[in-house]
């Protein structure tokens, strides 16, 4: 890579390149830890339980002996639906190990969801937790689906709590599967293989995971992420991050779910690379459960979504005493934009620091980063990391390159993209072409390489042949004092073609008159770009990561007739 405006900002000591790569898999990562002394060292913490990298490398080579046992060959696809747990990433590297490929699927998907993930990654092995067994179970017939391995999330809490987890939740909490003829117990394949592991031959080169996208843009794709990649994608993060963290001392909190890219590809990868233990959040939405787990565990990094950050800023343990947050030396803002009234609140609130991400499913997480310690700028993603390539091209899909400042479509090269859409060509060779992603993320690069990104280049508004883009007028909605969260997007108009539409959730105890907004909005936009139509809600719906859906609340506003 030639000269790059964003090389000056890197904080000291991350390197411009980290090439060549080793052509190493995560599974070469862990023995490599196991030979290397830190064998004892917790890898997973989890309620109470630590579960050493040694105990990782032994009950997952058990667990991939069990699974080849029961007729997983190399390539085959292997589904699992589960929250972050010990047992999804024993299960991984049991797949792994197999010569299988990790198929991460949100266990919050409906019947029909379901049938559609399983169906369209091919996969004829699924390992659950038991709560979501008998769910799976019912969509087996319309799949490929030939066996399930079930697993209980007690099977890995301390002994106290699993004895009252036994008493009181299990049975009520529908934790008690029933496991018909033909499928399989995860602990009783690993306590019939103790002491073993195949001899697959695993390559660098090979596909280690399916990664669902588009899910909010159309019919949900798998990304094909290789071995290298996911290396390739926790090297960077962790060599960024590094310039606050001691690999000796500090944890991170893996909150994100581990179906995403962003926990899957980002920061498990950087905690398994550089060896920082991860701590297991099950359900991220536990707002409680988290701030009395970073009390308690005191980790260095917490990961989350803007709208993590709104509630925890509105949360009464917080606002009583700041201190909780003391341990954080880094939090990492990613999947969507995070507003800047949002990160100013919460920074002065707490005093901690944020920095934003911006990468994508497609790119393996080959990511954009705010510099921890040097220069920031209000509304940029970051720069490059090591590696990490950006240009802005036409959006009208010309492909010429733009200058420094103007708005065009973000394209994106790195080592680590995916390698298509499995069993989809077509949308593949829309969205890598000569080497290169396009994004479809519309932004500029100004002067400095700092990467801004305007927005997603399907949400454009276009009332009356203007352009808006939803962010910009979300931005100033969110920046008054009554507002807690907005989603803005277009909708039909007679008049105009489309016009802006916002939905907004106040916060507790306010109100605001519709034509007060629109005149808080007329004092920093264009009068085309102020909403005619605002919504007062008491909820947005959000993806299974926080990110608003701004295409269901057009849809719901077109079934309305509004």
């Amino acid at each position: 890579m030639t000269e790059r405006p964003w090389f000056r900002n890197y904080d000291e000591g991350v390197p411009r390149s980290l090439k060549p790569y080793p052509e190493h898999t995560l599974l070469d990562v862990l023995r490599e830890t196991v030979k290397s002394g830190r064998g004892d060292d917790p890898a997973l913490l989890f309620q109470g339980t630590k579960i050493s990298y040694r105990e990782l490398d032994l009950q997952s080579g058990a667990f991939a002996s069990g699974l080849v046992a029961a007729g997983v060959r190399k390539g085959d696809r292997v589904a699992i639906v589960m929250p972050n747990s010990p047992q999804m990433i024993i299960a991984e590297f049991g797949i792994w190990k197999a010569g299988g490929v990790v198929v991460p699927i949100n266990p919050l998907y409906t019947g029909h969801e379901l049938e559609y993930a399983i169906s369209e990654c091919g996969a004829e092995t699924a390992v659950v937790l038991s709560l979501f067994y008998a769910k799976v179970s019912e969509i087996r017939k319309g799949t490929p689906l030939k066996r399930i391995v079930s697993s209980n999330i007690k099977e890995y809490l301390p002994p106290l709590k699993r004895m009252l987890f036994t008493l009181l939740k299990e049975a009520r909490e529908g934790h008690r599967a029933s496991i018909a003829r033909g499928d399989f117990e995860m602990q009783a394949m690993i306590s019939a293989h103790a002491g073993k592991a195949p001899s697959v031959a695993v390559t660098h080169d090979d596909p280690a995971v399916f990664m669902f996208s588009g899910g909010t843009t159309g019919r949900p794709k798998c990304a094909i992420g290789r071995h290298q990649a996911m290396v390739i994608s926790g090297m960077q993060i962790s060599k960024w991050f590094g310039v606050v963290l001691s690999t000796r001392e500090d944890s991170i909190i893996l909150n994100m779910p581990l179906f995403h890219v962003y926990g899957q590809l980002g920061i498990m990868t950087a905690g398994l690379v550089r060896n920082y233990p991860l701590i297991l959040v099950p359900n991220p939405k536990d707002i409680d459960g988290l701030l009395q787990l970073i009390k308690s565990q005191k980790p260095a990094v917490l990961p989350g979504v803007p709208t993590l950050f709104n509630a925890l800023a509105a949360h009464p343990k917080l606002q009583k005493d700041h201190t909780l947050l003391k341990s954080i030396k880094l939090i990492v803002s990613g999947a969507s934009p995070l507003h800047l009234e949002t990160r100013q609140r919460f920074e002065s609130m707490t005093g901690a620091r944020i920095i934003e991400a911006y990468g994508m499913t497609e790119s393996m997480l080959a990511s954009v980063f705010t510099p921890v310690l040097g220069k920031k700028k209000n509304g940029a993603v970051g720069v490059p990391g090591p590696d990490v390539d950006i240009r802005i091209v036409d959006a009208d899909d010309s492909g010429i390159d733009l200058p420094s400042g103007a708005v065009g479509e973000v394209v994106l090269q790195a080592p680590q993209l995916m390698d298509g859409y499995w069993n989809n060509p077509a949308e593949t060779e829309g969205m890598l072409r000569n080497g290169w992603l396009h994004t479809g993320d519309l932004g500029y690069l100004d002067e400095d390489g700092f990467l801004f990104i305007v927005d997603r280049k399907k949400d454009l508004i276009k009332p009356s042949g203007f352009q808006v883009w939803p962010r910009e007028v979300e931005e100033v909605i969110a920046n008054h004092p009554s507002v807690l969260e907005v989603g803005v997007a277009g909708v039909p108009d007679d008049r105009r073609g489309e016009a802006v539409k916002a939905w907004v959730v106040l916060r507790n105890g306010y109100q605001l008159p519709v034509e007060e907004l629109q005149e808080h909005c007329r004092k920093e936009l264009a009068a085309y770009k102020v909403p005619n139509h605002i919504e007062f809600r008491d909820a947005l719906p959000k993806s299974h990561i926080g990110k608003v859906l701004r295409r269901q609340l057009v849809e719901e506003h077109n079934s309305l007739g509004k």
